[in-house]
């Protein structure tokens, strides 16, 4: 008698519990968790097929990477210098919540990668990014519109907690309301905890959307496509995102010249109408104004300077080998030993040590050695790939042009650091399979 049929999920389903129940997850203050949650039955997917996985060359300085972030907890109750002396136990958190990230990091990418195109198409792992994008287009024109909006998510009422650090994570918000043009002004960043990572996810899902929403599209769904994706643009203007206006230009740069040298008249007309176009949207739009007014008002110019210059002086002068751990809060506002937050004056303050820009994170947490390791590993796919005209190729060296940006203003753990290496994992799949198996470093 012949055994039943047992059903099995397809591969690639908890990137698909992830991306397309988001909304929801986000709504239950598990828009954060749910990456670490499905990251479980990934590692035991991996763990089944140990004995053949492979790796992309670079992963060696990857690992020696996660190591020495592992060292950081020798360190994390040494005083470093310009930082408040002293601690508490609350310092395990962050440092245990970014370690969760690196490690589903490392994760998804091993797990995209050893999986075929058979098994899980490029494609379809394109459309769950793509669908991403739409996702954070939403948010983000809801964070315009409804600013003030937020909840208190199941997760929030069940942990009962006052930790900001958690709460960020947590408790869904749609907007961050700042006044750096002198008026409030409304900074999107549903479903995400941070307005930067919203910035961040809009460039990073960018690319996957045109792939499978307008380039690779029927004719309704690429109507559809383009309509979303002028839809994006309204967030994006009066996000008052330097940095994510400077990231779609190169992005746009980048894949224009990539398309040009593909050859092709088809090739050569998509990239002069996506010119035109996109000059076109730039002249009517109120960016160019809004553009002139951010420069007016430079917010925060003087204190990322000042903040990045001692979380640098503070790592090599206090631990230049192994970091601190994690942040610091600042003693003082980095120019004066009395300054800090008061009533009435949150700005007076300064924001810890290590954090606005990854790259500052890295130097003062994980000290000089952590951090060449980390970038050793990114410079290596880029300059493996950025010579490559497949979609994914393309759209993996877009994707690592706009986070060797954002290392220097955006904290990147996360959701994405995580998309960033999916896409890592799909470029050098594609190349993989056309060149032949590719040896582990």
């Amino acid at each position: 008698m012949a055994r039943p049929a047992v059903w099995r999920p397809r591969p690639g389903w908890p990137l698909a519990v992830i991306f397309l129940g988001f909304p929801v997850w986000w709504l239950l203050g598990l828009g954060m968790l749910i990456f670490l949650i499905m990251s479980v039955p990934m590692a035991v997917h991996l763990y089944k097929r140990r004995s053949r996985l492979l790796a992309p060359r670079g992963f060696g300085a990857w690992i020696l990477f996660c190591c020495w972030v592992l060292l950081g907890a020798g360190v994390l109750w040494a005083n470093a210098p310009g930082a408040v002396p002293g601690g508490s136990m609350g310092r395990l958190l962050p440092f245990a919540w970014r370690i969760a990230w690196y490690a589903a990091a490392t994760i998804v990418l091993l797990y995209i990668a050893n999986l075929s195109d058979e098994e899980l198409p490029a494609d379809r792992v394109g459309r769950l990014l793509g669908s991403m994008f739409i996702v954070t287009t939403a948010g983000g024109l809801l964070g315009t519109f409804a600013p003030h909006l937020q909840l208190t998510s199941p997760v929030e009422m069940l942990l009962h907690t006052n930790n900001t650090f958690l709460l960020d994570a947590i408790h869904p918000k749609t907007a961050d309301v700042a006044t750096i043009l002198g008026y409030e002004q409304a900074r999107p960043m549903a479903p995400f905890a941070y307005a930067n990572t919203w910035g961040a996810a809009y460039a990073f899902f960018l690319p996957f959307f045109v792939i499978t929403w307008i380039w690779r599209a029927d004719r309704w769904r690429r109507v559809a496509g383009i309509a979303v994706l002028l839809a994006s643009l309204w967030p994006v203007v009066y996000s008052l995102d330097r940095g994510l206006w400077i990231a779609l230009g190169m992005i746009m740069c980048f894949a224009g010249l990539k398309m040009v040298a593909r050859g092709g008249r088809r090739a050569l007309r998509l990239a002069v109408s996506g010119l035109a176009v996109g000059v076109l949207v730039f002249v009517v739009s109120p960016l160019p104004s809004m553009i002139e007014a951010r420069i007016q008002n430079p917010h925060s110019n003087n204190r990322r300077t000042l903040l990045a210059e001692q979380s640098v002086r503070s790592s090599l002068t206090g631990s230049p080998v192994v970091g601190f751990g994690t942040t610091r809060a600042v003693q003082g506002n980095l120019s004066s030993l009395t300054g800090g937050d008061r009533p009435g004056c949150k700005a007076c303050g300064a924001p810890p040590l290590g954090t606005q820009g990854h790259l500052w994170l890295l130097l003062f947490a994980n000290g000089l050695v952590g951090t060449v390791a980390f970038g050793v590993f990114f410079i290596t796919r880029f300059a493996r790939h950025w010579r490559e005209r497949s979609a994914y190729g393309v759209a993996g060296c877009c994707v690592l042009l706009a986070f060797g940006l954002f290392l220097f203003i955006y904290d990147l753990v996360e959701v994405p650091l995580y998309t960033v290496m999916i896409a890592v994992a799909l470029m050098w799949r594609a190349r993989r399979e056309a060149d032949g198996v590719e040896v582990t470093a």
